[in-house]
């Protein structure tokens, strides 16, 4: 199986597909268009970065040059993790960074050192992109973690107040706002191992394929990253969730909302 080079031709006619979205807002009246023409410039500009970044890594595979690099994703996808949701307070940025650092590089650990086996395990082929693909994931649970947890407690502030003047501890007025978002930083990845193989094919899988990899083979590096994913995932947001916790509730049992504030 022979691999096919793309040209810069074939990227043009592939980049000119989102004309349809262009046109469908335009249609619709949704007023998209500045932000679709504002994410295809960084999708380009962004993954050709990458590109000559991952070509010089791979040149110079050294663990003081890998490291770095792995420590920017980690940092950056705590910091996309921290910028969303309608309510935010002081220290989320740190809780978000720390939820996602702990459990991919933990996660990441295991699939290099135990699962894979990998000598050195900085080569950069295997780290990277394996550590990549579980932040993206890692971030997304955390991030719907952190904003389902500040959401239920704010919609649920009478009852969580009710509970601790009635002397209740704060896990018991918090628990079932825990809960929800730990469920809902859990359901994306679910979701994608319930229809994975059978409604999509997922990126490692197809690179994999595509550069020339038999299926089997390709089949069994998927299922180890999934596996990987869904414990780096369910670990962060619970991670998340604790933080957010101790954060907005005092250890003497009160509920201090006031430290959350809606984001400007």
């Amino acid at each position: 199986m022979n691999y096919q080079d793309l040209s810069a031709a074939d990227l043009a006619i592939a980049a000119s597909l989102i004309l349809i979205n262009g046109a469908l807002s335009l249609m619709l009246k949704l007023g998209l268009e500045r932000q679709l023409l504002w994410a295809s410039l960084r999708t380009v500009v962004q993954l050709l970065a990458v590109g000559y970044v991952l070509g010089w890594v791979f040149a110079f595979a050294y663990w003081y040059v890998v490291l770095p690099l792995m420590c920017l994703m980690t940092v950056v996808a705590g910091i996309s993790a921290a910028g969303r949701g309608k309510r935010t307070y002081a220290g989320q940025l740190a809780d978000s960074i720390v939820s996602v650092w702990a459990s991919s590089w933990l996660v990441t650990a295991i699939g290099l050192f135990v699962i894979i086996r990998i000598r050195p395990w900085y080569e950069p082929q295997y780290a990277i992109p394996i550590l990549g693909m579980i932040l993206g994931n890692t971030l997304t649970g955390v991030s719907l973690g952190i904003e389902r947890m500040t959401q239920e407690l704010t919609s649920g502030r009478n009852t969580v107040e009710m509970i601790l003047a009635l002397g209740g501890s704060r896990w018991e007025a918090a628990q079932l706002a825990a809960r929800q978002a730990v469920r809902a930083g859990m359901m994306p990845t679910l979701n994608q191992m319930t229809v994975v193989g059978i409604v999509s094919l997922p990126g490692m899988m197809t690179g994999q394929v595509l550069a020339g990899e038999s299926p089997m083979s390709a089949v069994r590096y998927q299922i180890v990253v999934m596996f990987l994913i869904a414990a780096s995932s369910a670990l962060g947001t619970v991670c998340a969730v604790l933080l957010t916790f101790l954060r907005l509730f005092a250890a003497d049992h009160r509920f201090m909302m006031h430290r959350l504030v809606s984001r400007r």
